[in-house]
């Protein structure tokens, strides 16, 4: 069995301090060796055929060309997997690097401090296990997405027999999520008729941030999830940093809970802990899983399955990442494997069968 080399990184930053602080935390890490390190994307651009970098680490707020407008460059030219390294309290900058990940970036981490500032080595260690990660994920100039929904190996129930009834929507995704997520929810209207629950596995710095930034470009409303708010139709509501998303049954209606419990499956906030929150459902849950690294979702939409409610899982063709979705459909969690922009019109298809005016749902067991 060959060992696998280390991944050849490219820092990409224009300050001095923080460009000797990245190049310290690779240099520090046998996973990683340093093919170089500029103060500008058009260094990058020009020393990218010749250094042949594994990924990048890339500053967004770059003198000249910034670093969203080098991300699009380097994926239409040489594309290679791209770490955005950002300062999580500006605004502009956490804009930028949201519109990056559209553009292709994989992920988003928080800048380093200095070598004395709190929290450094858990930020130095953070960073140097995202290059190493993403420096194996296979990126291409343009992804080819199949023409339509592809099979996901697992009987499909017929459509709207039980998603008619769905009262809830839950969605999650991992590496790859933001600019899927703004595809999929984009499509739906604000008119939606559900509440729709949602994790995105993201630096916790960076989550209120992807919340605002995503509800700025799709229909319906996207707001930070708050404890015992109610659930309701048109609205996105996000899991926060560091607490599990699920429900609670109110004399109203559902309303959202926020746990504090152990990770589950590495991640807090964990998609498998909001899908079998939803599984209690039954029927009146509507799951989708979407692009991502691990298997963090798959083992909860298999429970909604299990107990009535409608899944989706991306589909291989679209997905920047075919791991939760594909450990999805190996547990027989998947109702249907849809690529990217068929999700939305399956979606609106199955509830377009709901009666005019559903009884609201008895107290569902398994919830508080």
């Amino acid at each position: 069995m060959t060992a696998r080399l280390p991944a050849r990184v490219l820092v990409v930053e224009d300050s001095a301090v923080i460009r000797r602080l990245l190049v310290l935390i690779v240099e520090a890490d046998p996973r990683l060796v340093l093919a170089g390190a500029v103060e500008s994307a058009e260094e990058a651009l020009d020393a990218i055929p010749r250094l042949r970098p594994d990924v990048i680490s890339m500053d967004i707020r770059l003198p000249g060309m910034d670093g969203l407008e080098a991300t699009r460059r380097i994926m239409a030219t040489h594309p290679t997997p791209i770490v955005v390294i950002a300062d999580a309290v500006e605004d502009a900058s956490l804009h930028i690097s949201m519109n990056a990940l559209r553009a292709g970036a994989l992920s988003v981490v928080e800048k380093p401090g200095g070598l004395l500032s709190g929290g450094y080595r858990d930020v130095a260690r953070g960073i140097a296990t995202q290059l190493a990660i993403m420096s194996e994920v296979p990126v291409i100039r343009r992804r080819i997405v199949a023409p339509g929904p592809a099979s996901s190996g697992t009987a499909e129930p017929a459509e709207g027999a039980g998603a008619a009834r769905a009262t809830v929507l839950a969605v999650a995704a991992s590496t790859g999520g933001p600019p899927a997520l703004a595809r999929l929810l984009g499509a739906l209207p604000a008119g939606f008729p559900l509440p729709v629950l949602l994790v995105q596995h993201i630096g916790a710095p960076f989550v209120e941030g992807f919340a605002g930034w995503l509800d700025g470009l799709v229909p319906m409303r996207v707001a930070l999830a708050r404890d015992d708010e109610p659930l309701l139709p048109g609205r996105v509501l996000v899991a926060p940093p560091e607490r599990h998303l699920g429900l609670a049954a109110g004399s109203a209606g559902l309303r959202v809970r926020l746990r504090a419990g152990p990770p589950v499956s590495g991640q807090r906030p964990s998609a498998t802990v909001l899908f079998e929150q939803v599984a209690a459902l039954g029927p009146a849950g509507l799951g989708v899983l979407l692009t991502g690294m691990g298997e963090d979702g798959a083992a909860g939409l298999a429970a909604m399955r299990r107990a009535g409610g409608y899944t989706i899982t991306e589909h291989e063709s679209s997905a920047v990442v075919y791991g939760m979705p594909a450990a999805a459909v190996r547990l027989g969690g998947s109702c249907a494997s849809i690529p990217l922009d068929g999700i939305a019109p399956r979606i609106l298809r199955l509830l377009s069968a709901r009666p005019h005016e559903p009884a609201a749902p008895d107290q569902p067991a398994g919830l508080p």
